[in-house]
């Protein structure tokens, strides 16, 4: 079993960082920094692409771009969770120092990747009608939502590609990459989505094709990336893997991909009551969903660390150091929803019309924000515990917290909404956090931490009796 030990071999390796030894502040928010940064620009992304759709085509465009959303996270989110799964094992085996099991890991992450994006291409061109139809898509918007549609679920592979080398290059430590991959990829696609729109008047099937060929640059520079790293070059003999490690990649994978997909099931449910209401609500729920990623994305960006973080420790059985970064990474969260929650209670008018034009979706819109912005401290925490319970390995607890988020946003829509008006979207989505954030809240406290905090101090017990004198331990044994 090859393993490096070496740091300044680790340094070496480009942008790779090594979390299980060092300043665990610094090491946190070096990593935390760029990755904001790209989670900040894809949001800034979508925002201006949103706004290009809005204007170039009007409203009803941007209402079948919109709708399309909770479809596209949940096959997008899916492959995410799987990637994201695969992740832990990945960081978890390069916190170990066990370069073997990395690059079988690495071979088995590619290979299992391949055959799901076959699946969900497939899958997801064959019921995007009927999806469109549950989710009771007026018929003024029908048509573009399927061109839209059909593009961009021909082009998923490209989805998964970026999904799975970032989240490797994350795994490794690497949050510059994917950065850079990002401000590339952007730029591409806004000059693409103006060209198509505005100068070529292609209409919404402009957006999706420009939206195929910016994650086409993006994996391609991850991808580059990977193949510096020395002590990651694959073999042929790391493609021959066991189907053990393939299940147990599946078993991390697998429920954080359900996690995603039910959540998403849950959005779709509550966007299919928001549909029944007319394409007014539609677009309304959908620029409010644009402005909650954008919002939620610094205590995300801090859960992925502390994901990264918690994973390579646990590896390294640095058990100590998991705690220090989850205090670390909850102090980002608190601070996060401070600014941003505030931004979103008292200047709910200014992001209603900067973003939408028709005064029936700005005053829907501005029912929804001053709500969400006051709960927006249940999601922060929720992203940070549940990557930090996920980092550990323990990926059924979040996919029951999925499961729960789902329960809960649809109950509190049904009840709530002939009732209550739009504001029950936003209720929904603060039920949903709230009940998942202490699901994992007291998972990490209750079962997992008194886990770590036991097999601390029999690690130190076994080192103490190694060091002991024999004649102590002869001494030790007869007192007993």
């Amino acid at each position: 079993m090859k393993k490096v030990e070496s740091v300044k071999e680790i340094k070496k390796n480009n942008n790779v960082s090594d979390f299980t030894r060092g300043n665990a502040r610094k090491q946190i928010l070096g990593f935390f920094w760029p990755l904001l940064m790209t989670s900040m620009l894809q949001q800034l992304y979508n925002f201006v692409d949103t706004m290009i759709v809005g204007k170039g085509l009007g409203d009803n465009a941007l209402a079948a771009v919109g709708n399309m959303g909770s479809i596209f996270f949940m096959v997008i989110g899916f492959s995410l969770g799987l990637s994201n799964g695969f992740g832990i094992l990945i960081a978890q085996s390069f916190g170990a120092k066990n370069m073997e099991m990395l690059r079988r890991n690495i071979a088995g992450t590619i290979k299992l990747a391949a055959g799901i994006t076959v699946i969900l291409t497939v899958a997801s061109l064959t019921l995007l009608p009927t999806a469109l139809r549950l989710l009771q898509t007026d018929e003024v918007i029908m048509g573009d939502s399927l061109l839209y549609g059909y593009i961009l679920f021909g082009g998923v592979a490209t989805s998964i590609l970026y999904n799975v080398t970032s989240c490797m290059l994350r795994s490794l430590g690497d949050s510059k990459t994917p950065l850079k991959a990002i401000i590339a990829s952007s730029l591409l696609n806004l000059a693409l989505d103006s060209l198509f729109i505005f100068v070529l008047h292609t209409g919404v099937e402009g957006a999706a094709i420009a939206t195929l060929i910016a994650q086409v640059a993006s994996s391609i520079i991850c991808i580059r990336q990977l193949r510096r790293i020395e002590f990651i070059r694959l073999k042929k003999s790391d493609f021959k893997n066991e189907p053990k490690l393939y299940v147990n990649l599946l078993k991390n994978g697998l429920p954080m991909a359900f996690m995603n997909s039910i959540t998403a099931i849950g959005c779709m449910v509550v966007q299919s009551f928001v549909n029944a209401y007319g394409v007014a609500y539609t677009g309304a729920y959908s620029v409010c969903g644009k402005y909650i990623n954008l919002f939620m994305n610094p205590a995300c960006t801090a859960g992925n660390a502390m994901s990264a973080f918690t994973s390579q420790n646990y590896g390294a059985r640095n058990y100590e150091r998991i705690r220090e970064g989850l205090r670390i990474c909850v102090s980002i969260a608190l601070i996060a929803y401070v600014v941003l929650g505030s931004v979103m209670v008292f200047f709910s008018h200014s992001l209603a019309t900067f973003m939408l034009e028709g005064s029936e979706q700005i005053a829907l819109a501005e029912q929804y924000f001053p709500i969400a912005g006051g709960m927006l401290i249940f999601v922060d925490l929720l992203f940070v515990f549940r990557s930090a319970v996920q980092g550990l390995g323990r990926p059924l607890i979040p996919m029951c917290s999925g499961i729960l988020e789902m329960i809960m946003r649809i109950s509190v829509i049904a009840i709530f909404m002939s009732s209550v008006g739009f504001s029950a979207t936003a209720f929904a989505e603060a039920a949903a956090w709230i009940a998942a954030m202490l699901l994992n809240l007291v998972a990490f406290y209750r079962i997992l931490l008194p886990r770590l905090k036991g097999a601390t101090e029999e690690e130190g017990a076994g080192v103490r009796s190694k060091q002991r004198p024999q004649g102590i331990r002869s001494h030790a044994r007869a007192s007993a």
